[in-house]
């Protein structure tokens, strides 16, 4: 009988990615669930291969193999108590920084708990026995084969980090007896640069820095990221929560959300990405991606990652325009983007009064060195479409990415920063969940909030969102309607002015236009200040709608109509196959 490679896909990956990552010594203890793992190493000449039958004794061997040979080891057992025999092993490999790589196979993890024979919870390990543990359930999906070439990466890249020392991975196996497949598949290699090492060559025509939400930039982080743009043809995407306000910024949203209009522009051969998480949902073509941090850990956030970079983004940005005498003659890149934007801004029309709509007249009547928090999501997306002075900094409360606690971030940057201007744009369910902190004794004066009340959570009620094909019983209980007086145009200006506030309002495009002013008045008051604006959902769906087919292709209609034929999964192959082509 033949036998080669399970056909497993979840062990496959394991097994590409030893083989990448150079882990060639394995001790296999007997068993059948790890059956997969360990036949498959069998008939590949690759493996150096040991066995023992004592997991005891496997683990202790392991540490004089890794100390001797400073190469990690794989030990690999079957499920029940067999994996408990790894504890004190573990624990020297742990202390001594020593790479041992358990992989103890499972079953079903479903199964854990049912009193099923020889089934253990594996999913919390001692403190000081391994570095990192993680678990790879079967693949059945595209999306699962992803999620398992990013942990198994993680794990590897683990063995030798900050010192090194032993990693865990559960194995989840359907026991297939499926041995037929003839060569791995290859499958993607993520690899960890830090300061010390050298750094691979940067030879790409078509460069985007992606920032996600990031803290104020300090002078030297600018200048450092402007020169290598220069170097390298290179361009920033940002939105409003970026706060990145160099020479070659440029606000991608707009472009982005266009649903049919493909810009030629939003394809790159290198997307290399800082910061935390972005609130903009962005659909950008990448081939390859680079992630800058300190952390150093894996953010495969588009997919295509291929080096994580443990350092600082100052030191990542100095050192490859070191490595570049030159700066290049046009920076086409830049241009072709800022060109873009302005074409489609430039096409927009006249939106329905709504939060877009608001964003578009208010962007430029910000302080100069003003503070904009923005509520997530309708606002945050909103006011991403329009560029903001370059003095304003802009914040969103995108790491929890709840409706709770904008206004209370809000509270405390303006309580921080006394001497500035704090607007807060927010929407009626996030201000009533949040509303009692206009309460505290401690409200500044240099507070501005504007609510955006459409008496629901309009974002369920937009044209492209599931909750839309509910129609009108989306607002009883998925869009939680009419609550909180149902735009009462009293209950808000009551509690505002009740608590020490200005209070002002508009419902519609000339009282808007009327206050606005007044409400962006540069000079702070003597009182903290709301201005409470009425809108209804269908105008802020419909202006969502107008803004994402601003620009319309000629072949549109034919990507519609193919897109009914082949469906949404069909999509996404047939976008796959152009994109490696």
């Amino acid at each position: 009988m033949n036998m080669r490679y399970t056909n497993e896909k979840n062990t496959q990956i394991v097994l590409s990615l030893l083989k990448s990552h150079g882990i060639r010594k394995v001790i296999a203890s007997p068993g059948t669930t790890n059956i997969r793992l360990v036949a498959s190493m069998q008939q590949d000449d690759f493996f150096e291969m040991y066995s023992s039958a004592d997991e005891r004794s496997a683990v202790y061997m392991a540490c004089g193999m890794a100390e001797q040979s400073g190469e990690p080891v794989v030990i690999t057992c079957t499920g029940a108590t067999a994996s408990r025999n790894y504890i004190p092993g573990l624990t020297e490999a742990y202390y001594r920084k020593l790479p041992v790589l358990a992989i103890t196979s499972a079953q079903h993890f479903g199964r854990i708990g049912q009193n099923v024979a020889q089934v253990i919870d594996r999913s919390v390990q001692m403190n000081d026995t391994v570095k990192l543990s993680v678990q790879v359930p079967t693949c059945h999906t595209e999306e699962d084969e992803w999620a398992c070439n990013v942990q198994v990466n993680r794990a590897l890249l683990e063995l030798k980090r900050n010192g090194g020392g032993p990693v865990h991975i559960n194995l989840e196996t359907t026991y297939s007896t499926d041995f037929s497949v003839e060569e791995l598949e290859p499958t993607r290699v993520i690899n960890r640069i830090t300061y010390n090492d050298d750094l691979p060559i940067l030879d790409y025509k078509r460069i985007g820095i992606f920032v996600g939400a990031h803290s104020k930039w300090g002078k030297g982080l600018t200048d450092a990221v402007d020169e290598f743009c220069s170097k390298y043809n290179a361009v920033v995407l940002c939105d409003q929560t970026s706060n990145y306000r160099g020479k070659y910024r440029t606000l991608f949203s707009l472009v982005s959300s266009q649903s049919k209009h493909s810009s030629p522009c939003n394809r790159f051969d290198l997307l290399i990405h800082i910061g935390n998480i972005s609130g903009s949902y962005p659909w950008l073509g990448t081939v390859e991606e680079w992630r800058i941090n300190p952390d150093g850990e894996i953010r495969d956030t588009f997919g295509n990652l291929s080096y994580v970079f443990e350092m600082s983004e100052l030191s990542f940005f100095e050192k490859y325009a070191e490595l570049k005498d030159q700066e290049i003659t046009e920076n086409h890149f830049v241009e072709e983007w800022k060109a873009e934007y302005e074409n489609i801004y430039s096409n927009i029309g006249d939106l329905p009064f709504s939060n877009i709509w608001i964003a578009k007249n208010s962007v430029h009547k910000l302080p100069e060195a003003s503070i904009l928090h923005l509520g997530i999501l309708n606002t945050l997306r909103s006011w991403n479409f329009f560029e903001t002075p370059s003095t304003v900094n802009v914040y969103s409360n995108t790491g929890g990415f709840g409706i709770d606690g904008v206004l209370s971030t809000a509270v405390g940057s303006a309580l921080a920063s006394p001497d500035k201007l704090v607007f807060c744009v927010i929407g009626d369910l996030a201000f009533f969940y949040d509303m009692n902190v206009m309460g505290n004794r401690h409200i500044p004066k240099n507070l501005r909030i504007m609510l955006i009340n459409n008496g629901r959570g309009t974002e369920f009620r937009n044209y492209n969102h599931q909750g839309a094909m509910f129609g009108d019983e989306a607002d009883k209980f998925i869009a939680a309607g009419n609550h909180y007086g149902n735009k009462s145009p009293e209950l808000v200006k009551n509690y505002a002015q009740n608590l020490g506030f200005e209070y002002i309002s508009a419902s519609k495009k000339s009282e808007y236009l009327e206050k606005a002013d007044t409400f962006f008045e540069g000079e702070i008051k003597d009182k903290p200040m709301m201005f409470e604006i009425f809108t209804n959902w269908q105008d802020e769906s419909n202006a969502l709608e107008q803004i994402n087919t601003t620009l319309i292709d000629s072949n549109s209609s034919l990507k519609q109509a193919l897109y009914g034929v082949i469906g949404d999964k069909g999509f996404k192959v047939l976008k796959k196959i152009i994109k490696r082509g």
